[in-house]
């Protein structure tokens, strides 16, 4: 059901060494970027419309000629669902020699979408990968970015983890992948190539928001990142970064948003234009995953 005309106003084993933006070779030579965090109140709800339950733990929003494409995160079927706005499946576009191990984001380029299977709730992962595949859905060839973490040397569980994981971007020639550190409540922003292949993953820097991210995405267009992202998973907030720029991270200015829905989880998001969003919720207890197009 979508509620119409509603305003409601808000409080992948290599070193990838120099190339690309000139960073440190050395694992010793870690930037540290510090930011300014500004909280605001004021977005709007456009719309909220409710998901069909087969897309109940909806983790990653992307959109292909004009189709919304969403996932769900750990143990469900490996399959991206093509939505229309109304959130009405158009289609399912399955993979059935993937495993989903979590799935938790999705990002695309002009040829291809890459699936972030690199949730790791509790630091115990050993499989951690980027699947690539062509934008095409009638093409279901896929490779792998396979990667690991090189800071991390322990694998034991941990309540709070460190090495999870739930955004990722295309920029340019490369991914990013922005951690879900619990342990620190910061999120680090690793990169990695878009070649199939084994890598270890290379630490630019990191963001302290005040919050864990739960979602990314850039536009090149705007240069415009957005992430969202909770403290303690019953609110969550879009973060927004203008002129985004993982050589140049200093003094970014960080606008902190409320997202206005309740207590529920969110953990994706989909740039429309520089003050527009497509945001979607999971279910909870007895509810209905929800596709919402917020303004700024």
């Amino acid at each position: 059901m979508k509620k119409k005309g509603s305003v409601v106003q808000l409080d992948r084993i290599s070193d990838f060494g120099s190339e690309g933006w000139g960073f440190e070779s050395s694992l010793g030579h870690l930037l540290i970027f510090f930011f300014l965090v500004a909280k605001l109140d004021a977005q709007t709800i456009i719309s909220e419309t409710e998901l069909p339950i087969s897309v109940y733990e909806t983790s990653g929003l992307e959109i292909i000629n004009n189709d919304l494409i969403t996932i769900n995160d750990s143990g469900n079927p490996s399959i991206l669902y093509y939505l229309n706005e109304e959130g009405e499946i158009l289609f399912r576009r399955m993979f059935n020699e993937l495993k989903n191990n979590d799935w938790e984001d999705l990002t695309a380029d002009e040829e291809f979408i890459y699936i972030a299977d690199i949730g790791n709730n509790f630091d115990t992962r050993g499989n951690l990968r980027i699947i690539k595949t062509p934008i095409n859905p009638d093409n279901n060839k896929f490779e792998l970015i396979n990667f690991y973490y090189p800071e991390q040397d322990d694998f034991s569980f941990k309540q709070l983890s460190s090495y999870d994981a739930e955004g990722l971007i295309s920029f340019g020639d490369f991914l990013l992948i922005f951690t879900k550190n619990r342990a620190k409540k910061i999120t680090e922003i690793y990169r990695l190539p878009k070649k199939a292949g084994n890598y270890k993953a290379k630490l630019i820097g990191e963001i302290d928001i005040e919050s864990i991210v739960t979602a990314a995405d850039y536009s090149d267009e705007t240069k415009l990142l957005v992430l969202t992202s909770t403290f303690d998973f019953n609110e969550y907030f879009i973060v927004t970064i203008e002129n985004f720029d993982p050589s140049k991270l200093n003094n970014n200015k960080i606008n902190k948003l409320k997202i206005p829905i309740g207590k529920t989880q969110v953990e994706s998001i989909k740039i429309i234009n520089k003050s527009s969003f497509w945001i979607t919720s999971e279910a909870e207890l007895l509810g209905k995953p929800k596709l919402y197009k917020i303004s700024l």
